[in-house]
């Protein structure tokens, strides 16, 4: 179950405005990159269940979190159906990231008050997911539509809370673009999760990347 309320996890995605995205099958690898992004400043996190048996792993990690990372949200992100929304909120999901729209997610979620942020890639869309509860939607591949696309949609929607993912660099112009633009937050995942010439993970530089990324945020959220 959930250790944060909908309206937690909510305001630390605002004020933070960085979601790192990562899977790993080795629990061991993954607590490590856990500790890299929340010690560079990232207090919500989006575990992507692309794996066999990521549910066992999530669990162990759910565990973790809660024990020794009070305050940093997890969640987890590739959910395709309904089932498996409720297999995760039982495993402690703070909240739940799909690559689409499906209203069987949006009525699990809204059961348990678990926030639900779905794919969405139109206005239609994102006005159904908005009705059915879902507080931030997800521009996804936000590589295909751009800053511009958010910027379209507040015009007649300014209320509309958009997280685009995909397409996202962890560089100052990138996110200065998607931030004036009217992101709410981004989602980033391999450009934040730097590897060695040896291709394992080098956790100094993603803290340092991480931290850069939220310092620019920051700097970009307070004006």
């Amino acid at each position: 179950m959930s250790k944060l309320s909908r309206l937690e996890v909510l305001n630390i995605m605002g004020s933070t405005g960085l979601v790192p995205l990562f899977y790993h099958e080795d629990i061991e690898v993954a607590k490590k990159i856990i500790k890299a992004c929340y010690d560079g400043g990232a207090r919500v996190l989006e575990f992507t269940a692309r794996g066999d048996f990521s549910h066992e792993v999530f669990n162990e990690l759910s565990k973790h979190v809660q024990k020794n990372y009070p305050g940093l949200a997890l969640g987890i992100g590739s959910i395709t159906d309904g089932s498996s929304a409720s297999l995760y909120i039982q495993l402690g999901a703070d909240f739940i990231v799909t690559p689409v729209f499906r209203e069987d997610i949006a009525i699990v979620c809204n059961r348990r008050k678990i926030p639900f942020f779905p794919g969405c890639g139109s206005l239609t869309e994102i006005a159904k997911a908005e009705e059915m509860g879902c507080e931030v939607v997800k521009l996804f591949p936000g590589s295909i539509y751009g800053p511009e696309f958010i910027k379209a949609i507040k015009g007649p929607q300014p209320w509309t809370s958009i997280m685009p993912t995909g397409g996202v660099e962890p560089t100052e112009e990138s996110l200065k673009d998607w931030f004036n633009a009217g992101a709410f937050c981004v989602g980033i995942g391999s450009k934040l999760m730097i590897k060695d010439s040896t291709g394992s993970y080098n956790y100094t530089e993603i803290v340092n990347l991480v931290k850069k990324c939220t310092s620019i945020i920051k700097e970009l959220k307070g004006k």
